[in-house]
């Protein structure tokens, strides 16, 4: 296997870079399928959060430069979001990978979500057969790095998320929710656990609006909340003091037009605005009005480094982990394939013994004479054995590959006096 990994990420890119590449549920399966066009690659898992758009490939770097040249059509990206991607081979691939996984890479240390997410891309991808022998061990043991560490560290602890930093955000501009109302958009996860943290905090009004009505009014109910479809945002605008969106639109779903309606309804009472998606859920112009504090997912991150200062010191346990684990997987690995190599090279001079001794055998039976017989089958024997390595050296001989020619003779101390 050649593990690749192409993509960028929180780390490497800005929020309006990364919103450009993200890989949408509906567009996941045609692009599997457009990457498995390309002949070097030989398995794709594909992963794109709010954070990170991420392709794992089983390939060689012919196959990795033509996966970036894909990718750039794809997604229709200029030369300034490409020069955002990163590329990582082998180790590192399979470190990058397992710290992702374990949340390590996150821009929340130690956050869960990650993981669901990953096994999720992996899933799907190996539903589609975009998964075979290579990627099942590697993934394998990248989820098994994961519990381990969370059995192990106290890495998720002292629970830290966007939506928590939101909230977090809201308490210290409003100094309280008794008296304010919230609509919140979406319902998914970062939503749902948004909805628990403002309920914690005693909001007095909930609204949530979701494209698909019934999973809001599930939502709302479990806490206590309003549903309410997305077409009738402008009412719920103008009473709303809390506005936290995160849904997977391609689409802006707040417009400029919108705020300027509500704020002017409002008579210049404050709205405090989140906007988590990824792609943004809000025109980023909505920032130049006066009497509406929006921020971005990117933002949160002050928020989120305070929160999350009592993870640091698992961190560093979990990277020893992870490193060891990581080391043990790639010689594990290697075992296997040497194992491989030398059954195959075995079940080879078996299938020339056979072959020869057949040939014996039947010589034997015509009753021809035995010096003779062994004579031939041994040099028989030692010509077929032979006859590969005496191909190579003059290959190598007449291409002037001084290399190969010293690996076979060192092979068959052909160099020894």
């Amino acid at each position: 296997m050649s593990f690749k990994i192409l993509g960028l990420n929180h780390n490497t890119a800005s929020l309006i870079i990364r919103e450009r590449l993200v890989i949408s549920n509906e567009e996941i399966e045609p692009a599997l399928i457009e990457l498995k066009t390309i002949k070097s690659i030989k398995e794709a898992v594909i992963l794109s959060t709010c954070n990170r758009s991420e392709l794992y490939l089983n390939t060689d770097n012919r196959g990795l430069e033509e996966a970036k040249s894909w990718l750039t059509k794809f997604k229709k990206i200029d030369s300034n979001t490409e020069k955002h991607l990163f590329t990582l081979h082998k180790k590192e691939a399979i470190i990058h990978l397992s710290r992702v996984a374990c949340g390590l890479d996150s821009m929340i240390l130690g956050e869960p979500q990650i993981l669901g997410q990953l096994k999720d891309a992996f899933r799907f991808a190996r539903k589609q057969g975009f998964v075979n022998d290579s990627f099942n061990p590697l993934f394998a043991h990248v989820f098994s790095v994961a519990k381990k560490i969370r059995t192990n560290t106290k890495i998720g602890n002292s629970p830290v998320s966007v939506a928590y930093a939101a909230v977090t955000l809201a308490n210290q501009f409003f100094s309280g929710f008794k008296q304010h109302t919230a609509l919140l958009i979406g319902a998914g996860i970062s939503i749902e656990l948004t909805a628990r943290h403002l309920r914690n905090k005693g909001i007095g009004r909930l609204f949530i609006a979701n494209r698909d009505f019934k999973k809001a009014q599930k939502l709302a109910k479990k806490f206590n909340g309003y549903a309410i479809n997305l077409s009738d945002l402008d009412d719920i605008l103008e009473v709303a003091d809390i506005l936290i969106s995160s849904t997977s639109s391609k689409n802006i779903i707040i417009e400029k037009s919108q705020v300027i309606k509500a704020i002017k309804n409002r008579k210049r009472k404050p709205i405090f605005a989140v906007d988590m998606a990824v792609p943004r859920d809000m025109d980023p112009t909505i920032a130049d009005l006066e009497d509406i504090y929006i921020y971005t997912i990117d933002d949160l991150e002050k928020v989120i480094l305070e929160g999350q200062a009592s993870r640091e010191s698992a961190a560093i346990n979990a990277n020893h982990i992870l490193l060891e684990e990581t080391s043990r997987f790639i010689e594990k690995q290697k075992s296997l394939t040497i194992n491989s190599k030398i059954i195959a090279l075995r079940e080879h001079g078996e299938k020339i013994k056979e072959e020869v001794l057949k040939q014996s055998q039947r010589q034997l039976k015509k009753g021809d004479n035995i010096d003779q017989i062994l004579e031939k089958s041994t040099s028989n024997i030692v010509n077929k054995l032979l006859h590969m390595p005496n191909i190579k050296l003059k290959e190598a001989a007449k291409n002037s590959d001084t290399e190969s020619i010293k690996i076979i003779s060192e092979l068959f101390n052909l160099d020894e006096d």
